[in-house]
C-alpha cells in the first residue's frame, strides 16, 4: 500500500498529526464503500491483506506534486495542527504491485521524511490509542506506517458496533510516546513487529493498539 504525505517545508506539520492522519487515512481506506464485497478496490485488499506482508511504503509529496496525488484513487485525511505548525495531510491508495506504479507516485522520494517531533496529540478524547516504542530512532515517514499498520490491525479485530462508533468518529486516534518503563510495563492486545527490511535491524515491535474503553474495564 502507496501512503503519500504532505511535507510542504515552509509549514511544517507535527510527526503527531502526521501519524494520527496516516493510521485514520489507512483505516478510511479499508472501511470505504469501494473496498467492500463487490467494490472496485476489495479484490486488491484481500489480495494484499492474506498475503501475510501487509507492508506500507509512505512517500512525500507537496505543490503541484501533492496535487497530482490527489487524481489518483484513494482516500485523502488532512488534520489541523497547532498554531506556529501546517496541517497534515495523508493520502492512502488501495494496495497495487510496487511495479510497474503510476508515474504520479514513482517519482515521490520515500526515504529521510522526517517532521518536528513534537508530540503532544489535540485528539486525547479519541476512542483509539496507538503508542510507538521509545527504544528505537524512527524516521517520521516509517513512524507513519507503523502507527497505520497498528490503527489497521485494531481495525480488523474490533466487532462492527466499535468500527461504527469509531466510523463515526472520523476513526479518530491519539498517538502517544510512553517513556521507557511505560512501554515494558503496559503490553496492549494490539502488537506491531516490523520485519527489518528498511530502517530496522531485524524483528523489532514499533507500534501498539488499544481500544481505550478496554484500559478503563
Amino acid at each position: 500500500m502507496q501512503l503519500v504525505v504532505l511535507r510542504d517545508k515552509h509549514a511544517l506539520a507535527r510527526e503527531v498529526d502526521v501519524c494520527e492522519a496516516a493510521a485514520r487515512a489507512v483505516v478510511g481506506l479499508l472501511d470505504d464503500e469501494r473496498a467492500a464485497p463487490g467494490g472496485p478496490w476489495n479484490q486488491a485488499i484481500h489480495a494484499w491483506a492474506d498475503g501475510g506482508r501487509i507492508r506500507k511504503l509512505v512517500r512525500r509529496a507537496d505543490g503541484k506534486r501533492w496535487d497530482d496525488v490527489q487524481e489518483l484513487p484513494g482516500v485523502l485525511v488532512t488534520q489541523a495542527g497547532p498554531e506556529g505548525f501546517g496541517p497534515a495531510g495523508v493520502r492512502a491508495f488501495p494496495p497495487c504491485p510496487e511495479h510497474p506504479l503510476p508515474k504520479t507516485l514513482s517519482k515521490l522520494q520515500m526515504g529521510g521524511t522526517v517532521f518536528p517531533s513534537e508530540h503532544a496529540s489535540a485528539h486525547t478524547a479519541a476512542q483509539v490509542l496507538i503508542e510507538v516504542t521509545p527504544l528505537e530512532q524512527i524516521t517520521s515517514g516509517k513512524l507513519a506506517a507503523q502507527c497505520a499498520h497498528a490503527a489497521q490491525l485494531l481495525y480488523a479485530a474490533l466487532d462492527e458496533p466499535r468500527r461504527a462508533q469509531w466510523r463515526a468518529d472520523g476513526f479518530r486516534v491519539e498517538v502517544r510516546w510512553p517513556d521507557r518503563g511505560e512501554w515494558a510495563a503496559n503490553p496492549r492486545p494490539v502488537s506491531v513487529v516490523d520485519a527489518g527490511f528498511t530502517e530496522l535491524d531485524g524483528p523489532t515491535e514499533t507500534a501498539r493498539a488499544v481500544w481505550r474503553a478496554d484500559l478503563e474495564s
